[in-house]
């Protein structure tokens, strides 16, 4: 009978453990995908203050600093870009700009949603950073916001990213479902 007993414990605790694995399959393909096409500097004055090497190096920081935001958030994965899609890109209009060229770029990739983050420089002071993504099956945008970064410096990039995040993608929507943060 003890023999009984404990295979029956054995057995449910196996289906227990299957049930569980299988819900976190289930969790894991419920997390949307994403694909961040393009980190972009737009330097305003380009002429006169030419990008530098410490803002191409921002850039690679702030893509790499968003990937790991939505993968550490458990809401995403992410979808690596490809080379070929890389150099659609490169040939293209500015994203946002392109008549739906984002749209066929997740398609290709089999990203549920895309996204691409743009940093306008007007000056070394003034700076805002832009976060777009856009759902690609129901192709229309399914988050735009923008921060203001007063300087330019490594922590004044990762900051703005890190607070817009935070305080306006990375958060639970509150029932009116405007996107703004909820107040307590």
């Amino acid at each position: 009978m003890r023999a009984i007993s404990k295979a029956a414990a054995c057995f449910t605790f196996v289906l227990a453990f299957a049930a569980l694995s299988a819900s976190g399959a289930r969790a894991d393909a419920a997390k949307p995908s994403v694909a961040l096409l393009e980190m972009k500097l737009i330097n305003d004055n380009e002429g006169l203050d030419p990008t530098s090497d410490a803002e191409r190096a921002r850039q690679v920081m702030l893509a790499e600093q968003f990937k790991k935001a939505l993968t550490d958030s458990g809401r995403y994965t992410i979808v690596p870009v490809t080379d070929e899609i890389k150099a659609g890109i490169a040939k293209s209009q500015a994203l946002g700009e392109c008549a739906g060229c984002e749209i066929e770029f997740g398609k290709k990739l089999g990203a549920e949603r895309v996204a691409w983050i743009t940093v306008q420089k007007i000056s070394n002071l003034i700076l805002n950073l832009n976060v777009y993504m856009v759902d690609v099956a129901a192709n229309k945008m399914a988050f735009i916001h923008s921060v203001d970064i007063r300087g330019n410096t490594d922590e004044s990039w990762s900051r703005s990213l890190k607070y817009l995040m935070n305080n306006y993608m990375l958060i639970d929507k509150p029932e009116s479902g405007n996107g703004a943060p909820k107040t307590q």
